[in-house]
C-alpha cells in the first residue's frame, strides 16, 4: 500500500505563485509516472502535468509555460511550481502515481486526498 500526501495549496492572488508537493510513502515499491490533476466545481478532472522516473514531462495545454513539474526520486516526491496563476486555475489538485509493488509483482495507480488551490483577489 502506498500513501500520497499533498501539501502547499492555499489562497493566492491572480499573477501569484504556489508550489505543491506530494510525497509517496510505503514499502517495496517503485514509481514510474507521477502527476498532478485538478478538478474544478462542475468540471471533469483534467491532467495538469506528468513526469516519468526518467524526467520526461508533459503538460496540459492550459498550463504550459506557467507550471513546472519536477520530482525527487530519492524522496519519492513530486512538485508542481505554479506561476502566473489565474482565477481559472482554481480547483482541487490531486497527486497521482503509477506504482509497482515488488512483493506481489503488481502495478497499482494511487491518488492523493487533494489540496485546494484558490486564485482570487
Amino acid at each position: 500500500q502506498v500513501q500520497l500526501v499533498e501539501s502547499g495549496g492555499g489562497l493566492v492572488q491572480p499573477g501569484g505563485s504556489l508550489r505543491l508537493s506530494c510525497a509517496a510513502s510505503g514499502s517495496s515499491f517503485s514509481i514510474n509516472v507521477m502527476g498532478w490533476y485538478r478538478q474544478a466545481p462542475g468540471k471533469q478532472r483534467e491532467m495538469v502535468a506528468r513526469i516519468t522516473s526518467g524526467g520526461s514531462t508533459n503538460y496540459g495545454d492550459s498550463v504550459k509555460g506557467r507550471f513546472t513539474i519536477s520530482r525527487d526520486n530519492a524522496k519519492n516526491t513530486v512538485y508542481l511550481q505554479m506561476n502566473s496563476l489565474k482565477p481559472e486555475d482554481t480547483a482541487v489538485y490531486y497527486c497521482n502515481a503509477d506504482t509497482y509493488d515488488f512483493r506481489v509483482a503488481q502495478y497499482t495507480n494511487y491518488w492523493g486526498q487533494g489540496t485546494q488551490v484558490t486564485v482570487s483577489s
